[in-house]
């Protein structure tokens, strides 16, 4: 008897680390169409990939055309620290998933381990490709499907026992698995993650305009952050968690004790001036190993200085009046100059209650 089943697998990839999985089969999902509209709406901003590769993200069948299952996995990363509103005002607020390592590495490995152990288990060869956030592949969309949870008013995939704070993943094969229930939606009639976004980023349900996103501002946007979101951003130097926060399903949340994801001291421990401070190398050996790898130097000294601005205060003033030294190239790009001298500006009005979720529209 062939002891690669469903239920094998899905025990499997929590024993190798994984804290939900479950099995979606291959179809045409009408939320998988639905992607074709929304680059069409231009809410994808200057992320050219994705209209390069609209086409073989309506199916999995377009990477695998012998697909027949796809194996999802999720992965809790939230830890036990303050969420950002909670947050001193002189702190950086990056998104909880850049704290730790980088997810990639990590949640590669764990799917190759359990790849190995499906080889090693089957009576027969067959086809498996594995995806971390690396491929053409709506995540969300099998995970719902997989009876994972269901896609968010947030367009986050929620799970009503451990929220929203998950690293979702993927194997494609071509396994004739038993698939599981679709997850069905829980979020009824609330609206708090619409309300709470400063930018207005989630124009209707479910529905996100990554143009006027903070996570997609500040790290996928390289050029100069429009001027009319720039008090929205608050504190926010990397990403935003602002519409997972506020989320009923994530108050409180579990948390998870996997080394991997606990916050890295050099980054917990450093203030807003201090990153502004930092030498270029000592900036990129704090990003060094996690997912903020992904933020060029001159992304990051942009959005710290923003902060600062909206942090306000005279020490903040002081920290910006000083020149770029020979240890800060990036500093003097003149891409972030021109934030500098917004932030500047926009120190000496800002109040104590800057950057607060809601607190300034960024329309």
């Amino acid at each position: 008897m062939n002891s690669l089943t469903s239920g094998a697998i899905k025990a499997k990839a929590l024993e190798v680390g994984f804290d939900l999985a479950g099995i979606a089969p291959v179809e045409s999902f009408p939320e998988l169409a639905f992607l074709r509209e929304w680059l069409a709406r231009g809410y994808a901003g200057h992320m050219t990939w994705l209209n390069r590769t609209v086409r073989v993200r309506s199916d999995v069948r377009h990477i695998m055309p012998e697909a027949r299952s796809v194996i999802v996995t999720g992965t809790l990363y939230n830890t036990d620290r303050p969420y950002s509103a909670d947050v001193p005002a002189d702190q950086p607020r990056v998104s909880r998933y850049a704290w730790g390592s980088d997810y990639h590495a990590v949640i590669g490995a764990r799917l190759e381990t359990l790849i190995a152990w499906m080889r090693a288990s089957a009576q027969a060869p067959f086809e498996a490709r594995p995806y971390v956030d690396t491929g053409p592949v709506q995540e969300r969309v099998y995970a719902q499907y997989a009876g994972l949870g269901w896609i968010g008013k947030n367009a986050c995939l929620i799970n009503p026992e451990l929220g929203s704070w998950l690293f979702l993943a993927v194997v494609i094969t071509s396994l004739d698995l038993d698939p599981d229930q679709q997850g069905l939606e829980q979020c009824g009639s609330c609206t708090r993650c619409l309300e709470a976004c400063p930018t207005h980023a989630l124009v209707q349900p479910g529905v996100l305009d990554a143009t006027r996103c903070l996570s997609y501002l500040t790290i996928e946007h390289k050029a100069a952050i429009p001027e009319a979101v720039r008090a929205g951003m608050g504190t926010q130097v990397y990403g935003c968690d602002i519409c997972q926060e506020v989320c009923p399903y994530n108050r409180p949340a579990p948390v998870s004790r996997d080394a991997a994801w606990q916050p890295r001291a050099a980054l917990e421990a450093a203030s807003l001036l201090d990153l502004w401070r930092m030498s270029d190398r000592a900036l990129r050996e704090l990003q060094q190993g996690s997912a903020m790898m992904r933020a060029p130097l001159t992304n990051l000294r942009r959005n710290v200085a923003v902060a600062i601005g909206n942090a306000g205060g005279d020490e903040a003033r002081r920290a910006l009046d000083v020149p770029a030294a020979g240890d800060r190239p990036s500093a003097a790009d003149p891409m972030v100059r021109e934030h500098v001298a917004w932030a500047r500006a926009h120190a000496a009005t800002a109040g104590d209650d800057a950057g607060e979720p809601g607190s300034e529209p960024g329309r």
